[in-house]
């Protein structure tokens, strides 16, 4: 089965099991952002993610391993993901991006990307959201193949991150480099990343965004700093302060993501 068919497929199962035809915005969670599906609005149906096709169970501490309709105060109806996909995991790129062509063949219009994240502004503090506004793709793959040349100009939509910044003023944006993993990018490729222009890093998010955009889907992407990155601080790093600073952040993660997701689904 194609990977286009197979998303057809899972879009098909989900509105068999929900009574839900269209889901309009799907928003996927990443590390330290599980609590934020409280916030959303009134779950529809929770299913386990490898019950879709597709879709396998999440391989990572901090995912529910659920995908769940939650119907919005607006009415729309998002696809909450939290069963990503990595692509250390060793499945292949088209899992990884599975969940951003599920939600595009059952009719959504917008993906909300959030991970966990290395920062290299040391002015950031861990639990401190900042909004992607562009990425360095530096996994040596792409989930577009063939000579289809999609424009990622403005991937990350300057009208999602303003209405982003109108709910929270204070957000502050930053380059996001996805590298492979899974183990934690070493002091001078976190430098590298800085003379290149990032400012964020971890391990997914861009080739899911590529996805979407190839779909025709507006992308917002949110990066939970959960630490700073190798070199900026002097600790050694490990995915327990990832779930740490998830945890401290949520009386703020919750209800900030629900106030964006009800602003870019208003009529």
């Amino acid at each position: 089965m194609s990977p286009l068919s197979l998303a057809r497929a899972a879009a098909d199962e989900l509105a068999a099991r929900t009574g839900i035809t269209r889901l309009d915005i799907a928003v996927t969670l990443g590390s330290g952002w599980k609590s934020a599906i409280d916030h959303l609005g009134r779950p529809v149906a929770a299913i386990p993610a490898a019950e879709i096709p597709g879709f396998a169970a999440s391989g990572v501490a901090g995912h529910s391993g659920l995908l769940t309709v939650v119907e919005l105060a607006s009415g729309e109806h998002a696809l909450v993901i939290g069963a990503r996909t990595h692509l250390y995991e060793g499945r292949g790129v088209d899992a990884v991006v599975h969940g951003v062509r599920t939600a595009a063949a059952a009719g959504a219009h917008t993906v909300v990307l959030t991970n966990g994240a290395g920062g290299l502004q040391p002015h950031w503090k861990p639990g401190q959201p900042v909004l992607i506004r562009d990425h360095i793709n530096l996994t040596a793959t792409s989930p577009i193949t063939g000579a289809e040349f999609v424009d990622l100009t403005d991937l990350y939509t300057p009208r999602l991150r303003e209405i982003a910044k109108d709910v929270a003023p204070d957000l502050e944006e930053g380059v996001y480099a996805q590298f492979p993993g899974p183990h934690y990018e070493t002091p001078a490729e976190v430098a590298m990343v800085g003379r290149i222009g990032g400012t964020i890093v971890g391990m997914s998010t861009a080739l899911e965004a590529i996805a979407a955009r190839q779909a025709g889907l507006e992308v917002l992407g949110i990066s939970l700093i959960t630490n700073l990155a190798a070199g900026v601080q002097d600790q050694p790093l490990d995915h327990s302060e990832v779930l740490e600073a998830g945890r401290l952040a949520e009386p703020y993660l919750g209800p900030l993501l629900a106030r964006i997701v009800s602003r870019l689904t208003e009529k």
